[in-house]
């Protein structure tokens, strides 16, 4: 079992809280158009900040607990580029402008860290209470991949989120931006400007996002703190990440395809964990070095196939994949 200290705990959240806080600072001071070599420079600083800090741990705490780490770092980064497709559709549906995109992403950033905390403490304590957790977040698993498969070429629909559309009929909601502010006074009534209802829009995801991407982290391991920073690492580099790779994103026409088929063989790999343990010994279970192969080789077969696929139908676009059919699909079927 690893242990990790209190002051390890506390200089490792540090980190990550140093880290948001630079982004929120330039988000803050410098509204811009993030460009393509910024995006680059951020984007290898946070890998290079994730490879490092495993090395690091790999080394103090044995290469055992680090193979975990890096399984669960690649786990969270492959999904966190299906999360870059829905900033991408909330970006779209809301028309933000980009110079306050970095703004947006960022508070998206903070959020999803938040509810991810809150899940990793939660679905630590079931799991340690309660082995039969691995069966359910098993069975959760494959429920979300055989969903995500069936609706592999639709994209979530922002406009039916019901937190989305409470928001708009409740609050007092005005037209334009004004400069990127949250709230702002219009004639003397307090309003809140779209940006605030993006931000709703994009924590309402996150916490779809968190109910999916926990459980498939506690796969790869069952220590709450490997589960913490491969999460904390793969989300921090998303906002460089969605400025670097928004325009291949269209490109990547598999990649649900791929993440369902993740997803299935992570719940899969629960439920061998819990039936090993709950029902006979003799039942196999699936290594975190085979589970890394897996994983980055579907990745690998995933990006090529869609790159070979676009090259040769230029026409094609990837989707998101969403857990359920958009409502306007629903009614032509029945009709």
């Amino acid at each position: 079992m690893l242990e990790i200290s209190g002051l390890t705990w506390a200089l490792t959240i540090g980190l990550v809280v140093a880290l948001l806080a630079i982004d929120l600072l330039l988000a803050a001071v410098r509204p811009h158009r993030v460009g393509f070599r910024e995006a680059s420079a951020w984007s290898i600083f946070y890998i290079a900040v994730a490879v490092l800090f495993g090395l690091w741990f790999a080394m103090n705490y044995g290469w055992d607990f680090g193979t975990q780490y890096f399984a669960g770092y690649i786990v969270e980064k492959s999904l966190s580029v299906d999360n870059l497709f829905v900033f991408v559709i909330i970006m779209t549906t809301f028309a933000v402008p980009e110079e306050h995109q970095h703004k947006v992403l960022t508070f998206g950033i903070v959020l999803a860290l938040v509810m991810r905390g809150i899940f990793i403490a939660l679905g630590a304590t079931l799991l340690s209470l309660f082995s039969f957790m691995f069966l359910i977040f098993g069975l959760l698993l494959i429920y979300t991949a055989v969903q995500m498969f069936r609706h592999r070429d639709e994209d979530p629909d922002v406009e039916d989120n019901a937190v989305v559309r409470s928001a708009r009929r409740l609050l007092p909601i005005t037209e334009d931006y004004v400069g990127g502010r949250i709230v702002t006074r219009v004639d003397g009534r307090r309003m809140v400007t779209p940006l605030f209802v993006v931000l709703i829009a994009i924590g309402s995801i996150d916490l779809l996002f968190a109910l999916d991407s926990i459980p498939a982290v506690f796969g790869v391991t069952s220590e709450a703190y490997i589960v913490f920073v491969a999460n904390a690492f793969a989300l921090l580099g998303l906002r460089a990440l969605f400025f670097l790779v928004k325009g291949l994103l269209d490109r990547l026409v598999y990649l649900s395809t791929g993440l369902s088929v993740i997803l299935g063989f992570i719940g899969l790999k629960l439920i061998l964990h819990w039936a090993h343990v709950d029902i006979s010994p003799g039942v196999p279970e699936i290594s975190t070095p085979v589970s890394l192969v897996v994983i980055v080789a579907i990745l690998v077969v995933v990006t090529v196939a869609s790159l070979v696929k676009t090259r040769h139908d230029p026409t094609a676009k990837a989707h998101a994949g969403s857990l359920r059919a958009r409502k306007q699909t629903t009614e032509q079927e029945r009709s």
